[in-house]
């Protein structure tokens, strides 16, 4: 399957060797291209991967969503009594941080990055980039009084904890802390409701919908789409998405395809 895929995007480009050896005609250069080319149905990414790291349009969304959540957070300490009550719960992996230098990695290796497998070494070694926009909210809110929790599913392990929280201080992230980074080990429904009990949430930031609310983690990809529309008021108010093509539980989703014959012209 992957090699007749390629076999059609080889077809478009006319490779380097259909052009360029003499006698060698379109189809023979592509077969041969489609036999070197090892099996590596992750280089089916790259797309992704290119829109999330390289795309302006991803650049823009990224600084739209920061900015819409600081209009909306400036709304909710305008309406507060104590601005130290509220809070704001973040995602952290595209999110807050850009951790596609893994990914891109590790796609050229043939590497299935979302095995996690390479994740914990990246966790430990690696150098992530703060997402555009977020290092001027979240100090915006750190200075306003607002608490910060960061909640995501990296290692819990105490190894793991202590590199995501030194990568978080190098990059400038306020409010770093061990009972201010909740990682994984418990749910995110049960992490959110440690921090619900002493604070009121105002927003919730993250990539994947289940940053948001437990009904959607492992769902169905039609009970999420169904989700989403019951739950539309909060998308753009104390819920802010933020672009991920690169990994997600949609990545396996089927596809819907125009059921006329193709007419090129």
């Amino acid at each position: 399957m992957f090699h007749n895929r390629l076999a059609r995007r080889l077809m478009l480009g006319l490779t380097a060797s259909a052009l360029l050896a003499p006698g060698l005609t379109a189809t023979a250069a592509l077969a041969q291209d489609a036999a070197q080319m090892p099996q590596c149905q992750v280089r089916e990414f790259a797309m992704g991967l290119r829109y999330q790291q390289q795309s302006a349009e991803v650049r823009a969304l990224q600084l739209q969503a920061y900015a819409l959540a600081k209009a909306n957070l400036q709304a909710a300490i305008a309406k507060a009594e104590d601005p130290a009550k509220l809070a704001v719960v973040t995602d952290l992996d595209e999110t807050a941080i850009d951790n596609t230098p893994l990914l891109v990695r590790d796609m050229r290796e043939c590497h299935v990055y979302d095995t996690w497998d390479t994740w914990g070494d990246w966790e430990l070694h690696g150098k992530p980039n703060a997402i555009p926009g977020a290092l001027e909210f979240f100090d915006f809110a750190d200075k306003a009084g607002v608490a910060i929790y960061y909640v995501s599913d990296r290692f819990g392990e105490p190894e793991n904890k202590a590199a995501t929280i030194a990568t978080l201080k190098e990059l400038g992230f306020p409010q770093v802390s061990d009972d201010h980074v909740l990682l994984y080990g418990t749910s995110k429904v049960e992490r959110r409701a440690v921090v619900a009990k002493d604070h009121q949430i105002v927003l919730l930031l993250g990539d994947t919908l289940h940053d948001f609310d437990g009904a959607f983690h492992k769902a169905a990809t039609e009970a999420k789409r169904a989700a989403v529309d019951e739950n539309a008021a909060h998308f753009g108010a104390d819920w802010i998405v933020f672009p991920n093509a690169t990994y997600g539980e949609w990545s396996e989703a089927p596809l819907a395809a125009w059921d006329a014959a193709l007419k090129v012209e």
